[in-house]
């Protein structure tokens, strides 16, 4: 109750106050962060209603401090796939004997819709690696082309955190094999080293829209060891025995699964919050600048949210992470209003749908209220509610990416102990303009053990460091939008951002979609500069099929080829360009 009742003196304040104050208040401060990290928001996840009180509460602060609201009334409306859910007739019968969805058998977000009648194969971990001195195969001798595959989670090293079969092991990279080897269908099995509890793992979304053309499902040990019946195994035995040889196996069975996946991947509409202060000077303010913070966060946790805390069920408030950002944002949109004396023009955004990959800023500059080439920079605040009175530290992301920039941050500096990063590309809604050939300021405080869990609330939040970042990012904003020549864009680091855990031996030098938005394949949304790709004529916007003749429809398609290519070999990448289909030759 005391977050309702929070909510409504903000909204009773804002309603009979005045309007705005131009200067940025610590009071001001606590009110933004307070309730976009109430409780009663339940995290503001992307498409829920917390998310659009947010989007509502942002909006009204714009429009109180008279910035021309854009798009639909301030709001540019975008659809995403935000969660996976199951539909009706889910079934699974081995031989004569049925089993329960949720209980004995689960699909994954990433399967095909379909039913399946088929024998079974079983093909140890699924694995066929053969990478230089990294060799493993469970297919040798055996065709699995119609038939299921039955396959362990997991990997031969499962004892080893950093094990080299990390990349290959999958349940996605998996299903790409099973495909690529025309399986009728995928299954997977925990064995009791990977997973002595025997559970299967809840049905989640891993924030990519693209799917299988062929059923993936996990199923139980029980219904495993009823396909194996008549082999005289068990997944356990197979387990060990692989442990115990160190090598990969096969066995035919004598079952025929039958099974229908019906898996609703739930398309929910958000929005990004866009306002304009129009530019004083009558040439420059056909110029911008857009100062952003994205507002969505983890709802309530849990599996594939993106929350550090695995078991916990609980409102993720995100008070720094990102309402802090916003709050950034707001006071600068009055402050910049208050004063009008801004040359250039200033867009102030708060993104939606950041933590499910960008999806706000692409949203943008996909459909940008105006032309990007007229956009001059962009300043981004993530997280900088958590300042170290210790060390007074901030890092400004993004450094490189104009001749100028470090000069500027360097004069304006109020003493603060800088740490730059000089790259374009970083895990926030700049990258997204980085793409753009647009300078770009990433300010943040830093991470925390706080970070994507629960315990981020707006108490923790150190306001007068929060205060002095702000006014900070005011007076970079002040020169940005007030310096006679707009910045000079330079290329700072690669376009591509490589994935954790990732092992190439080469590179495309591209920036893939990592939302899986296209379902023709994997669409590029950056080219770098004298990379392969670059130098083979691929461009922004292309959508690669297939390289090497061989399916590309994703994200995790696409790093599974890059695997399993040599330096100094020429490929053939299939793309789509527009409607047209081409075949590039790249060089690696």
């Amino acid at each position: 109750m005391k977050s309702v009742y929070f909510i409504l003196i903000v909204l009773v304040v804002a309603a009979c106050g005045p309007k705005y104050n131009p200067e940025i208040t610590i009071p001001e401060i606590q009110e933004n962060i307070g309730y976009l990290a109430s409780d009663s928001l339940k995290g503001r996840m992307s498409g829920e209603a917390g998310d659009k009180l947010a989007a509502e509460f942002i909006r009204s602060k714009f429009e109180s401090a008279g910035l021309d609201l854009l798009y639909d009334n301030g709001f540019q409306y975008f659809n995403l796939v935000a969660s996976a859910e199951m539909g009706e007739g889910n079934n699974l019968q081995v031989g004569s004997e049925s089993f329960a969805p949720e209980v004995d058998f689960q699909p994954y977000a990433f399967s095909a819709n379909s039913t399946v009648e088929a024998g079974v194969v079983f093909c140890g971990y699924g694995l066929e690696v053969d990478q230089d001195s990294l060799k493993w195969n469970d297919f040798s001798g055996t065709d699995v082309s119609g038939k299921w595959i039955l396959a362990l989670q997991g990997d031969p090293d499962l004892d080893n955190p950093n094990s080299p079969y990390l990349q290959f092991s999958t349940k996605r990279a998996k299903g790409l094999v099973a495909s690529d080897k025309n399986a009728a269908g995928l299954i997977l099995v925990a064995g009791p080293k990977f997973n002595d509890k025997d559970e299967l793992s809840s049905l989640f979304f891993d924030k990519n829209s693209s799917r299988f053309s062929i059923p993936v499902l996990q199923v139980t040990r029980k219904v495993a060891n009823e396909i194996l019946k008549g082999t005289g195994e068990t997944i356990a035995s197979l387990e060990a025995k692989m442990e115990e040889n160190n090598a990969g196996l096969n066995l035919s069975t004598e079952a025929t699964v039958k099974a229908t996946v019906n898996v609703n991947l739930k398309e929910k509409t958000t929005e990004n919050v866009v306002a304009m202060l129009p530019g004083t000077d009558e040439t420059l303010k056909n110029e911008y600048v857009v100062v952003g913070a994205h507002f969505d966060h983890l709802g309530m946790g849990g599996p594939g949210s993106g929350s550090r805390a695995l078991d916990t069920i609980a409102v993720h408030n995100g008070a720094d992470d990102n309402a802090s950002g916003v709050s950034a944002v707001i006071q600068l949109a009055e402050k910049m209003a208050g004063e009008k004396s801004n040359k250039r023009s200033i867009i102030f955004i708060a993104f939606g749908a950041e933590e499910m990959g960008l999806v706000g800023s692409k949203a943008f500059t996909n459909d940008p209220a105006v032309g990007l080439d007229s956009v001059v920079s962009m300043l981004n605040f993530d997280m900088i509610g958590r300042l170290d009175t210790t060390t007074n530290a901030i890092s400004i992301g993004g450094t490189k990416t104009s001749v100028e920039t470090e000069q500027i941050l360097t004069d304006l500096n109020p003493g603060f102990e800088l740490a730059f990063s000089g790259e374009g590309i970083g895990p926030s809604d700049h990258a997204s303009f980085y793409l753009q050939d647009i300078p770009v300021f990433f300010f943040s405080t830093g991470a925390h053990p706080d970070y994507h869990t629960p315990l981020d609330d707006a108490e923790l939040i150190d306001y007068e460091g929060a205060q002095k970042v702000m006014e900070y990012g005011a007076a970079v904003l002040e020169e940005l939008a007030n310096r006679d020549e707009k910045l000079t864009f330079q290329e700072a680091g690669s376009k591509f951002q490589r994935s954790r855990g990732g092992r190439f031996k080469v590179t495309f030098g591209i920036m893939p979609d990592y939302a899986g938005l296209e379902k023709r394949g994997m669409r590029i949304d950056g080219v770098t500069k004298d990379k392969p790709a670059y130098k083979a004529g691929m461009k922004k916007g292309d959508i690669i099929t297939a390289i090497e003749g061989k399916p590309v429809k994703n994200i995790y398609d696409y790093m599974a080829r890059l695997q399993t290519l040599e330096a100094g070999t020429r490929v053939s990448v299939d793309i789509i360009r527009g409607e047209k289909e081409t075949v590039l030759i790249v060089e690696l």
